[in-house]
Parts: structure tokens; sequence; C-alpha cells
């Protein structure tokens, strides 16, 4: 079964009488356990369409199918449900809350999911990004690639199937955005995580293993690993 099965998608925002049209019929399918980069032009549709894949909007047409379930068809509070359970969502800003400590971040999703052994397995994803010396440290105190890796663990908290990244190394140096980006093809390889990552770096999308551009609203395969 799909990861991810997008068809004919089509994102449509209003604003008074005028229309945005952002995808025109998108379509993309991803396999369990891929690394694909979505490259673009800012204002291609990138984070719109990351967006309709972690659920977090409805598209205007078109289905979203993750894992054999049409999340559209899903009520809000059952697609909060299905997100939490199966996807995974870094973005650029870290989005912490700062005034919790790395491990209380890390936490926090697994206490709202009513985990089990919700102490150790912090502990363990902490150790697993190599923040095992820092868990008690507020975001204020960590460096930008230290809360990104706080970050990625909060999102691999529960344990989902499919990690999204959006923009995740735009606010970092590049040695720090090599650092995190190795963090994630580690993942990816140790777990079988489906990781979509969206960049506008070339040296990001370099790291995938299979490449798609998005121009004029729609998705096309790429041999060259950018746009």
């Amino acid at each position: 079964m799909e990861a991810i099965q997008l068809s004919e998608l089509y994102k449509i925002y209003k604003d008074g009488d005028r229309e945005t049209v952002a995808l025109r019929g998108a379509s993309l399918t991803v396999q369990p356990g891929e690394f694909v980069a979505i490259t673009g032009r800012s204002g291609a549709g990138k984070s719109t369409l990351l967006s309709l894949m972690g659920g977090l909007a409805l598209p205007s047409a078109g289905r979203v199918v993750i894992g054999g379930t049409d999340i559209a068809k899903l009520v809000e509070s059952e697609r909060a449900a299905f997100r939490r359970e199966t996807i995974g969502i870094i973005y650029q800003a870290d989005n912490l809350i700062p005034f919790l400590t790395a491990f209380e971040n890390v936490m926090l999703p697994l206490q709202l999911a009513r985990a089990r052994n919700t102490s150790r397995r912090a502990h363990d994803l902490l150790k697993e990004v190599g923040l095992s010396e820092r868990l008690r440290h507020k975001p204020a105190m960590l460096s930008g690639g230290e809360r990104q890796r706080v970050a990625i663990a909060v999102a691999l908290a529960n344990q989902p199937k499919i990690l999204l990244a959006d923009e995740l190394t735009g606010e970092l140096d590049s040695a720090t955005a090599d650092q995190v980006m190795e963090l994630l093809d580690r993942l990816n390889v140790a777990h079988g995580l489906t990781l979509i990552v969206v960049t506008h770096n070339k040296n990001v999308a370099a790291r995938a293993r299979r490449w798609v551009s998005i121009a004029d609203g729609q998705l096309y395969e790429s041999e060259t690993g950018y746009a």
C-alpha cells in the first residue's frame, strides 16, 4: 500500500472576489520508506502541498490518501487523531514551547496521546538526536541546530510512519543544516520512515533519493534534484 497518494489536487484560496489557484491537478505517489525532496520557486505551492499531506488543510478538489485513508473524508477530530498517530511535521521555525525544557517539549505529545513509558521514550528520542546532555535546557539555551533536533524528536514522539519537513534548514547555517539532514537521513534508513522534505536549498534536496519539482501548481519528477 502506498504511503501517500495524491490524486488531481486543486487548492484555491479566495479573498473576496479574487481567487488564487495554488495547485492545479497535482498528483503524486510515495511508497513507504521513500525519501523525497519537493523543490520549486517561492510561492510555487510547496507549503500548501505539505499542509494537505499533513491534513492541516483540505483540498478544493482531489484526494489525499495516507496509508489507505482518505483524510478529506474525516471530520476534524478524526483528522487530528489520525495526524497525531501517523504523521510527524517539522517546520522552519522549530515551534517549541519556550518555557518548557527539551525533555518537557518531547514529553508533551506523548502525554497528550496517553502513551506508556513516556519518560523513557522522551529520553531515548533525545539521545537518538544527540541531545542526551541537553534534556533540561529550554529552547533559548539551545543553538538553532539543537532546537531543530528537539523539534525532530517531538515530531517522532508518537512513532509516525510519515515525517514531513517544511524548509526545516531555512534558518540554519550550512554546516548545521548538513548535520540536521544527516540525522534525518539516518532516521529514514534506521526506522523506514517515509520522509518528505520541502526545500529551496539545493544541498538539502541533493540528500534525497527522489526529487519532485512543483511549478504552475503541478508536480513533475526531476532528475537533477532541483527544480
